[in-house]
């Protein structure tokens, strides 16, 4: 049975309750909702904690993808579980996961500044970064610090669109990630577009978390660009202290 993904129709939501409805043979806890995101497209799991019967506190080291669709929240140390049909509270690490929904989005602004092929990516709580298909590198990193801190200042708003698998075959350019393919054969792929209309400056799928409007990402800095092979070079964005 699928984890229903509470974070998919509200990213800022950081408790909610749940019931258990499983455990894995390694120690790992699945509710039948979460607000805990699984590893997976460059971003971490979350952390936090669920607070069980009888005051019981399991500390959350990381959430990931389990068995048909569920979400399985792993432990920080081996430790009893609440029974399978406990009602529990879960809790995330609010400042963590906002950092990564910062940096996340400021990546994508990053693949609208620097518009080559994402050969990878990576997030984090302090930075995150892309690699891109770049044989040389640009000429002034100073002006496309520049370019990617004003379109934050825009304060453009994040929403999302779902499309067909088949609308997405017809229409390649969307994917920019050469790594990653977004996930098929559930019938649609989410979206995530930065700007609306006319103002529109960003739109690939993505099944991450996101800040809803760009301002909320804050100034950003960019690191000196590594070689990484013949023609891949890593571009890494980190946020303001």
């Amino acid at each position: 049975m699928p984890t229903e993904l509470l974070f998919r129709t509200d990213a800022y939501l950081d408790t909610a309750p749940g019931v258990v409805v499983g455990h894995t043979p390694e120690g790992g806890l699945i509710l039948d909702r979460t607000v805990f995101y699984a590893t997976g497209g460059g971003q971490p799991g979350d952390a936090g904690w669920v607070s069980g019967p009888d005051g019981q506190r399991i500390e959350i080291a990381t959430a990931v993808k389990g068995e048909a669709g569920a979400v399985v929240l792993v432990p920080a140390q081996p430790q009893a579980l609440p029974a399978v049909g406990s009602e529990v509270t879960q809790t995330l690490d609010w400042m963590r996961r906002h950092r990564h929904m910062r940096v996340h989005t400021a990546l994508h602004l990053l693949s609208v500044v620097i518009p080559l092929p994402v050969t990878g990516g990576q997030i984090g709580v302090e930075k995150g970064r892309l690699d891109f298909d770049m044989p040389e590198p640009p000429e002034d990193i100073a002006a496309l610090e520049a370019e990617l801190n004003a379109l934050i200042a825009r304060d453009l708003p994040v929403t999302e669109d779902w499309i067909s698998d088949e609308e997405l075959l017809a229409n390649p350019g969307l994917v920019k990630t050469m790594s990653v393919m977004p996930p098929t054969g559930q019938g649609r792929v989410r979206l995530v577009r930065i700007g609306l209309g006319e103002g529109q400056v960003d739109l690939q799928p993505c099944g991450g978390t996101h800040v809803a409007r760009t301002a909320e990402i804050g100034r950003v800095s960019l690191g000196k660009i590594e070689k990484k092979g013949r023609q891949n070079r890593r571009v890494s964005v980190f946020l303001a202290p």
